[in-house]
C-alpha cells in the first residue's frame, strides 16, 4: 500500500495489515537449485525411504524398457524416462508399494564397433577375452554418464543396483531362460535365409531393420519353357515358336541361387507371341500385366494365343537363364501377386523368406553361394570371389547375351537397411537358431494373449503389435557376434541333433557364467562339460540376439528381485517396440511361461519439430538435452513432456518450449501464493471445521474436490496432459480469477486471528496440501521445494504421502455449484463493464467504483444471499441490487444489465474500500467502520461469503 494514498492526518496503520511474509516466497534459479536438491536426496536414500513407507503395500510394477549403454541421451530418453517417473509416483501416491528398478541393454554390435575403432577387430590386434573385458568396462562407462543424465531429470529409482543385461547373475539367467524355451520345443536351428548386414557380419532381427530408399537394376528375365510339346499339351494349343516365363527382379545377384519361378495358382495368365528381332518369340505373363510388361521390352502388338491360370503349369520345366546345366521347376506360391512386374517370381530359397517357405513345400534346395561378406563363395556356380553388387553388370550383360534379358531399367525404390550402418543389407541362408512361430503354436498363443489378455494405450497399439505377430517369420536368435551372452548347446556332427543332456549341460553352464560371467563359456572346451562325447558333438560359438537379451528381463528381472513381480503391470517405451522389445519379450514370455510378460501396454510418440520432422542434427532442429534443462530446469522440461498428449509425435521448439514455461511460473505463482498467505497459521489451532468455514471457502474446497478427482483419474488412465489441463485451470480460473483476488482482502485487512481470516486460511491450507501432491508426480523438484513450507508439516518428502483426504462440509451449502457458477458469469460480466467505465475515465480501480444491477427474479435470488457480502466476491465497494429493468448496459447474461459509476464516500486508508463512513469515527481518521473493528475490536465476522 503506498504512503501517498493515506491522509496526512491519519494513523499509518500499514502495520496492521497481514501481508504476506516475504521468507514463503519460493526462490528462483530452479534449474541450478535442483542439482543441490538431488544431492541432498540421494545422500538421504530418498528412493529407500519411499520403498520403506510402502511395505506390505499392493504392488505396481512398471517394468523399464533398457536403454541401450551406448551414447547421451536426448530428449526421447527423456520422454520415455520423465512419463515412466509419473506413472510411478502417481501409483505411489495411490498407496501403491511401486519400486523402479531401471536398466540397461549391454552386449552386441554397436559397442563392439566403439571397441574396435579403438582396438582393432578381434583375432587382428587383440583376442576375443580380451574384447570382452573392453566391451564391459566400455558399457559400464556409458551406463555411469546415463545414470548421472537420468537422475538429473528427477527420476527416482534403484539407480545404485539397477539391472544390466551383463550382469554375471542376469546373463546365466538369459542362458536359462533359452534353456526353458528349448525344453519347450520353441528351439529349431535351420538354413534360412535371414536379414544379413555385410558390414555388420552378422544376421540382424527385425527390429534391426529400416527402410530406406535404394537405387537398384529392375530386370525382367526369360526362363525358356524346356518342352513345348508338353505346354501344347497343358494349354491345349499346338506351341512351335520359343517361350520365355518372364520374371522381374531387382536383385540379379540372386539369380545364380534360383531354384524355381513361382506363379499363383488362381491368377490368370495368357501366352503371348510378338514379333522380335530374332523371329517369333512366346511370354507367359499375368493377364493384368501383358501390356505393361510387352511396353516395357518395346514390342508390339502381342498376340493372345492361350489364357489359362497358374495351376495349369505346375512342375513345368524350365532352362535357367544363365547356368546351362539346371533346370528348374514351375511351383505354386499364394505370395505371388499380378500388381506389378510380370505375374511370376524368381524363386532362391536360399535368400527370402516367401521362396523359403514355398520352397519347403517343394523340398527346393537352399542354396547360399554368397558369403557373409558379400562375396561369392569358391563354391559358387559362377563369379566366384566377386562381391554381388560388382557381379550385379556382369550377370545383366550375361543375360542380354544369352537373349534373356528383355527389360533393364534404373528404379529406386523402399529397401532394407541395416540400422546401424545405413547400409543395404541382403537375405541369406546360413545355419542359424531360430525361435519357431508355429511349430509349438507361438505365435497362436501371442494373438490370443494380445486379444484377451492386455490392455493397449493407446487401443492403436493392438492392432499394430497384432499385424506384426501375425506377419512375422520365425525368429532368428543367434548371432555371429564375439560380446554376447553364447547359445551353450552342443550338436551332433552327424545328425545336428541337440545333446540328450541339453536341459542339465545348460543349467550347468548357466552356474558357471553366474560366477565367471560369460567368458566361463567360451574359454571353456567341450570335452569340459561332456567329456568323451565332444568327439561326436560340437559346441556352438554363436551369440544371442540382444533382442533375446531384453526381450527375457521379465524372466532375468522381474522373476529374481524380490521387489518385482511378474508379470509386469505396465511396460511403456516408443512406438519402434511394437517391432522390438514389446514382442520379443511376448514371444519369450508366451515360450517359457504360455502367458504375456505385460497387463498393460503404453506406447508414447517420437519427438519432431514444429513441422513434423524427425529431430536431426543434419536437419538443424536438434534441441540438446542440456539446452532444454539449462532454460527450464527439469521440471520445465517435465511439464513439457506430461502436457504434450503422448499417444501421437509430440513436436518441440523453442516456441513450445517458450509455452511451458509460461505454464510453469502461473503454477509456481500460485503456489506461492497459497503459501505466502498461510504465514503464522497453525493448523493444529487455527484451522476451522469445515461446517463452520464461510460458505466461499466451502465452494472452494469443494471445486478442489473436484478438480482433484478429475487429476486422480486422469492420473491412473495415464492421461497426463489431463492432469496438467486441470492444474493449469484450477490456477487460471478457479483460484486466480476467481477465489484469490476475493480472499486478498479478508486475507489482508481482517484481523489476524478473525474467523473471516481464519477460515480462508483453512481452506488454503487444504488446497495447498491437495495441490502440491497433485504436481509432485509431474513437477517433482518445486512440489518437494514447497512441501516443507506447509505449516506444521512433519511428513519429510511428498513422494512418500497418499492423495490428500479434502474436508467437505456435511451441510449443505447456501449456495449450490450452479449458484457460485452464475455468480462467476455475473463478476465476468460485471468486470468487463468496468474495464469499459476505466478506459472512460468514469472510475479507478475496482474498489473506486459503484455497481448497480438489474437482475431477473431468479438471478436476484443467488444475489440476494449474499447480501452486502456481493461486493467482496465483486471486488467493488459498493453494489446494488435491482429488480430487472431496461437500465444500464446489456451484458452477454440473459436477465443482467449493468451500470458502473463513482463510488460514494471516501477512500479508507487502510482497505481502500471507498466508503461513506470513512473519516467519520474521531478517533480513527482515514479508516472505514469494517477497518476499526479489525484494528481494534475482535476482528469482524462474516457469515456468508
Amino acid at each position: 500500500m503506498s504512503d501517498k494514498q493515506t491522509p496526512e492526518n491519519a494513523v499509518d496503520y500499514k502495520a496492521t495489515l497481514n501481508l504476506p511474509d516475504t521468507q514463503f516466497a519460493m526462490k528462483a534459479n530452479l534449474a541450478v537449485r535442483e542439482v543441490k536438491w538431488l544431492e541432498e536426496w540421494y545422500t538421504d536414500n530418498i528412493y529407500q525411504q519411499i520403498r520403506a513407507s510402502r511395505i506390505g503395500k499392493k504392488k505396481y510394477i512398471l517394468h523399464d524398457g533398457p536403454p541401450y549403454a551406448n551414447g547421451t541421451i536426448h530428449l526421447g530418453h527423456a520422454v520415455n524416462k520423465v512419463l515412466k517417473d509419473v506413472i510411478v509416483k502417481s501409483r505411489t501416491l495411490s498407496g501403491f508399494d511401486a519400486p523402479y528398478v531401471p536398466g540397461w541393454d549391454c552386449h552386441g554390435l554397436p559397442i563392439e564397433l566403439k571397441v574396435e575403432e579403438k582396438v582393432g577387430k578381434v583375432g587382428e590386434k587383440v583376442d576375443a577375452a580380451t574384447f570382452r573385458k573392453l566391451c564391459r568396462e566400455y558399457a559400464l562407462k556409458q551406463i555411469d554418464l546415463q545414470r548421472t543424465d537420468f537422475k538429473r531429470l528427477g527420476i527416482l529409482g534403484d539407480w545404485d543396483n539397477p539391472y544390466l543385461t551383463m550382469n554375471y547373475k542376469q546373463e546365466a539367467d538369459i542362458v536359462r531362460a533359452l534353456g526353458l524355451i528349448q525344453k519347450n520345443g520353441h528351439i529349431q536351428p535351420g538354413l534360412k535365409p535371414v536379414n544379413w548386414c555385410m558390414d555388420c557380419g552378422s544376421a540382424l532381427a527385425e527390429a534391426e531393420v529400416e527402410y530406406e530408399d535404394k537405387k537398384s537394376d529392375a530386370i525382367d528375365v526369360g526362363f525358356g519353357v524346356v518342352d513345348l510339346k508338353d505346354l501344347s499339351a497343358r494349354l491345349n494349343v499346338e506351341v512351335q515358336d520359343p517361350t520365355d516365363i518372364v520374371i522381374w527382379t531387382t536383385t540379379p545377384w540372386t539369380l545364380p541361387a534360383n531354384q524355381a519361378v513361382a506363379l499363383h495358382a488362381e491368377i490368370e495368365y495368357q501366352l503371348v507371341q510378338v514379333t522380335t528381332e530374332r523371329g517369333k518369340q512366346n511370354f507367359i505373363l499375368a493377364k493384368d500385366l501383358v501390356a505393361s510388361a510387352i511396353e516395357r521390352y518395346k514390342l508390339e502388338n502381342p498376340v493372345v494365343l492361350a489364357d489359362f491360370t497358374g495351376s495349369a503349369l505346375e512342375n513345368l520345366t524350365l532352362q535357367h537363364p544363365l547356368l546351362t546345366d539346371r533346370q528348374v521347376p514351375v511351383i505354386l506360391g499364394e505370395h505371388v501377386i499380378a500388381t506389378s512386374g510380370t505375374g511370376a517370381v524368381h524363386t532362391a530359397p536360399g535368400h527370402g523368406a516367401d521362396d523359403y517357405k514355398v520352397g519347403l513345400q517343394y523340398n527346393l534346395k537352399v542354396d547360399n553361394p554368397v558369403g557373409g561378406n558379400g562375396v561369392y563363395l569358391p563354391t559358387a556356380p559362377i563369379y566366384a570371389g566377386e562381391h554381388i553388387y560388382k557381379a550385379n553388370p556382369k550377370i545383366i550383360e550375361a543375360l542380354g547375351a544369352v537373349g534373356r534379358l528383355w527389360a533393364h531399367q534404373p528404379i529406386k525404390h523402399s529397401y532394407p537397411h541395416c540400422w546401424r550402418h545405413k547400409t543395404p543389407i541382403i537375405f541369406r541362408a546360413t545355419p542359424q537358431w531360430f525361435i519357431s512361430m508355429d511349430q509349438k503354436g507361438l505365435r497362436e498363443g501371442a494373438l490370443n494373449a494380445i486379444e484377451n489378455d492386455i490392455e493397449f494405450v493407446p487401443n492403436w497399439g493392438k492392432n499394430r503389435i497384432e499385424s506384426m505377430i501375425e506377419g512375422r517369420p520365425d525368429w532368428c536368435i543367434s548371432r555371429q557376434r564375439t560380446w554376447g551372452v553364447p547359445i551353450p548347446f552342443f550338436v551332433h556332427k552327424d545328425t545336428n541333433e541337440l545333446h540328450p543332456r541339453t536341459p542339465e549341460l545348460i543349467e550347468e553352464v548357466a552356474q558357471l557364467i553366474e560366477e565367471e560371467g560369460i567368458e566361463a563359456w567360451f574359454k571353456r572346451e567341450a570335452k569340459d562339460f561332456i567329456g568323451e562325447d565332444a568327439e561326436q558333438y560340437n559346441a556352438v560359438r554363436d551369440t544371442l540376439d540382444v533382442w533375446f537379451d531384453s526381450g527375457t528381463t521379465h524372466y532375468a528381472v522381474l522373476e529374481q528381485r524380490d521387489e518385482l513381480e511378474s508379470p509386469a503391470d505396465l511396460y511403456l517405451e516408443g512406438s519402434d517396440q511394437h517391432r522390438g522389445w514389446f514382442q520379443s519379450s511376448l514371444l519369450t514370455s508366451m515360450a517359457i511361461h504360455n502367458r504375456a510378460p505385460y497387463k498393460a501396454l503404453l506406447t508414447h510418440g517420437f519427438t519432431v519439430d514444429e513441422n513434423g520432422r524427425k529431430l536431426s542434427k543434419s536437419l538443424g532442429n536438434y534441441i540438446p538435452l542440456e539446452e532444454i534443462i539449462k532454460q527450464l530446469g527439469a521440471d520445465g522440461l517435465r511439464l513439457y513432456v506430461a502436457s504434450s498428449d503422448y499417444r501421437y509425435e509430440i513436436a518441440a521448439s523453442k516456441e513450445i518450449f517458450s509455452r511451458v514455461s509460461d505454464s510453469y511460473r502461473r503454477i509456481r505463482n500460485t503456489l506461492r501464493f497459497l503459501l505466502a498467505n498461510l504465514n503464522g497459521f497453525k493448523p493444529s489451532t487455527d484451522a476451522l471445521d469445515v461446517d463452520d468455514l464461510i460458505a466461499l471457502d466451502q465452494y472452494i474446497l469443494q471445486r478442489a474436490n473436484e478438480v482433484q478427482q478429475t487429476i486422480i483419474t486422469a492420473y491412473e488412465e495415464m492421461n497426463f496432459h489431463v492432469v496438467c489441463s486441470a492444474l493449469t485451470s484450477f490456477c487460471i480460473n478457479d483460484l486466480g480469477g476467481f477465489y484469490l483476488d476475493i480472499i486478498k482482502d479478508r486475507q489482508y485487512t481482517t484481523k489476524a486471528d478473525s474467523q473471516a481470516r481464519r477460515s480462508a486460511q483453512t481452506a488454503l491450507y487444504h488446497i495447498v496440501q491437495a495441490f502440491i501432491r497433485w504436481m509432485s508426480p509431474i513437477l517433482s523438484f518445486t512440489a518437494q521445494e514447497a512441501w516443507p513450507l506447509i505449516p506444521e508439516q512433519t511428513e519429510k518428502y511428498v513422494f512418500t504421502s497418499e492423495w490428500y483426504d479434502l474436508p467437505v462440509s456435511s451441510k449443505a451449502n447456501l449456495l449450490s455449484e450452479e449458484d457460485w457458477q452464475t455468480l462467476i458469469s455475473v463478476k465476468s460480466a460485471v468486470n468487463k463493464q468496468i474495464e469499459a467505465a476505466r478506459n472512460a475515465k468514469l472510475v479507478g480501480s475496482n474498489l473506486s467504483a459503484k455497481v448497480e444491477l438489474w437482475a431477473s427474479e431468479s438471478l436476484q435470488t443467488v444475489l440476494n444471499q449474499l447480501a452486502d457480502e456481493l461486493r467482496f466476491v465483486l471486488i467493488t465497494s459498493q453494489v446494488v441490487v435491482h429488480p430487472f429493468a431496461e437500465q444500464g448496459e446489456a451484458t452477454e447474461m440473459e436477465g443482467l444489465r449493468v451500470q458502473i459509476s463513482a463510488a460514494e464516500g471516501e477512500k479508507c486508508a487502510r482497505c481502500w474500500h471507498v466508503l461513506p463512513d470513512v473519516n467519520t469515527h474521531a478517533d480513527h481518521p482515514g479508516l472505514c467502520g469494517r477497518c476499526i473493528v479489525n484494528v481494534t475490536g475482535r476482528g469482524e465476522v462474516r457469515k456468508y461469503a
